[in-house]
């Protein structure tokens, strides 16, 4: 009778302690909705020609950051996207970084034989993990002049139907941070 009763006991109070809300399952999605109002985290790495780089470079700037690397077909499909970003808004105040675990050598020959326009930092992928604002390539994130995240998604495309919405947000909020 005793152990019925501590039984019941810890059925009730298990109970008590369930969650009502709906659960939020953990997806790319969501993961990037995290993203939004935290601090960029701190990283180090190096340009494509071998100088320092680091989170302190972006202070009081907006920048669109970009993980890719060489070999990703997704990655390589948005650049077109992402250099019409840059003439759009690259005169305007806005600083476009492009992330990758490729070293510095392998990125510069890749950005000369794609004219991808964006700055690009090579970063270990120890380095890459511990930033953790990517979740998969591509990756893209907004990052405002507080050095606060405002958005973040996958690929950008204004022309595919599946990642449109999103491309345009991205803008949307890119624009806003330029008038702040």
């Amino acid at each position: 009778m005793k152990i019925y009763l501590i039984f019941l006991c810890c059925v009730f109070s298990f109970k008590a302690f369930a969650q009502d809300a709906p659960v939020k399952w953990a997806t790319q999605e969501t993961f990037f909705e995290d993203l939004t109002g935290k601090d960029l985290p701190s990283f180090n790495g190096v340009t494509i020609n071998k100088k320092p780089f680091s989170n302190i470079d972006l202070k009081n700037q907006i920048v669109v950051i970009n993980f890719w690397f060489e070999k990703c077909p997704p990655c390589i499909a948005e650049m077109p996207e992402l250099n019409n970003l840059v003439a759009k808004y690259g005169k305007k105040a806005v600083r476009f970084i492009g992330i990758t675990h490729d070293s510095p050598a392998i990125a510069r020959r890749f950005q000369k034989r794609n004219g991808y326009k964006y700055e690009i930092v090579s970063l270990s992928n120890d380095e890459i993990r511990k930033l953790n604002v990517n979740h998969g390539f591509p990756s893209n994130v907004l990052v405002g002049k507080d050095s606060k995240i405002i958005y973040a998604t996958a690929n950008i495309s204004f022309s595919d139907p599946q990642f449109k919405a999103k491309s345009v947000l991205f803008e949307e909020k890119l624009k806003i941070e330029l008038k702040n």
